[in-house]
C-alpha cells in the first residue's frame, strides 16, 4: 500500500459557494430529490432533505414510504413529497420525480427490504443525472457493482469505513491504515468520487487526486451527522458547481458547522441538528476570505 500525496481542504473552498442571485426564483438554485427514510426512520429523510435546504437548494422533493409522509410534512413543511406504497412501486410516478430532479441523493436511513433493491436498480439503470448514494444505498452496491458501473452520470458516494469495507471486501482495520490511499483508489477505479468519512474525512476523486479535510470534531459521531452531509452536498451540486467542488465544500462546510456547534453545545450533547443550525454561520465565513 502506497503513499499518497493529497491536498487538504482549507477554508479557501469556500470561494467554490454557489454565488446568490438578485433576481432569482427557486429554479434558479436547482431541485434535489431526496431518496430516504423507511418505517420507523422518517428522521434520516427529514435530515437529508433539511441539509439539503440548508445548503442553498431551490426545492427539495422526498421520495419516501407512505408511512412517512405525516411526519416528513409536519416536520419539513418546505419539502414537496413523492409516496410509495412499499408492497408495490409505482414506477412510473418515481420515474416523474427523477425526472424533476437536478441531482438525486440516496440511502439515508432507506434499510434493506425488498422494495429497496428494486428501486436501486431502478434508479441506478434509469436515472443517468448527478447521483450522491450513501447509507444503505451502498449497501445495495456493495452488493451489484455490476448495476452500479452502468449508472452513465456523475456519483459522489459518501460511505463511512463499515460501508466502504462492505464495498471493497478489505477488512476495517486495512482501510483505517491509510484511508486517503482507499478514498484515491476507488474513486480511480470506478470513475466516481468516494468521500471516505472518518476523522479526518479524505475524498478521491475519478482522477486520482485525493483530498483531505481540516474541519470536524469527534462529537459529530453521532447519529444522523452522515444524512446531513449527504444532503448538504447534494444540495451544493444541484446549484451548478462541479462534483468535486460540491464533494470538497460540503464535508469542508459539515465539519466547520460541528466546530461551531461545539463550541456552545459541547461535544458529548452534540446532534445532527445542531449541525444544520449552525451551517449558515459556516457559509457565512465566505465573507472573510
Amino acid at each position: 500500500m502506497g503513499e499518497v500525496e493529497y491536498t487538504k481542504i482549507r477554508e479557501e473552498i469556500l470561494r467554490e459557494l454557489p454565488v446568490r442571485k438578485a433576481r432569482s426564483n427557486k429554479g434558479t438554485y436547482g431541485k434535489v430529490l431526496c431518496i430516504a427514510g423507511s418505517v420507523n426512520m422518517a428522521g434520516a429523510a427529514y435530515l437529508c432533505g433539511y441539509g439539503a435546504y440548508r445548503a442553498g437548494v431551490g426545492l427539495v422533493r422526498v421520495l419516501t414510504p407512505k408511512e412517512n409522509r405525516v411526519i416528513i410534512q409536519e416536520l419539513l413543511p418546505e419539502a414537496v413529497l413523492t409516496t410509495f406504497d412499499r408492497e408495490y412501486l409505482d414506477k412510473e410516478k418515481i420515474k416523474e420525480a427523477f425526472q424533476r430532479a437536478s441531482v438525486v441523493a440516496v440511502g439515508p436511513g432507506i434499510g434493506r427490504e425488498a422494495w429497496v433493491s428494486e428501486l436501486m436498480e431502478f434508479l441506478l439503470m434509469e436515472y443517468h443525472g448527478p447521483l450522491v448514494i450513501d447509507a444503505d444505498g451502498l449497501n445495495y452496491v456493495a452488493e451489484h457493482m455490476d448495476v452500479f458501473q452502468k449508472h452513465e452520470g456523475e456519483v459522489i458516494i459518501t460511505p463511512h469505513v463499515g460501508e466502504f469495507s462492505r464495498l471493497t471486501e478489505h477488512p476495517i482495520s486495512k482501510i483505517l491504515e491509510n484511508v486517503p490511499y482507499w478514498a484515491s483508489r476507488f474513486g480511480k477505479k470506478y470513475h466516481c468520487i468516494c468521500v471516505l468519512k472518518d476523522a479526518p474525512t479524505a475524498v478521491g476523486n475519478a482522477d486520482g487526486r485525493c483530498f483531505v479535510n481540516t474541519t470536524g470534531n469527534h462529537g459529530m459521531s453521532t447519529g444522523g451527522s452522515g444524512d446531513v452531509l449527504t444532503g448538504v452536498i447534494a444540495g451544493l451540486w444541484a446549484q451548478k458547481i462541479g462534483a468535486l467542488e460540491a464533494a470538497l465544500l460540503g464535508v469542508w462546510l459539515h465539519g466547520k458547522s460541528g466546530d461551531i456547534a461545539a463550541q456552545t453545545e459541547g461535544t458529548y450533547g452534540l446532534m445532527a441538528r445542531h449541525l444544520l443550525n449552525c451551517l449558515p454561520q459556516a457559509m457565512g465565513l465566505r465573507k472573510e476570505i
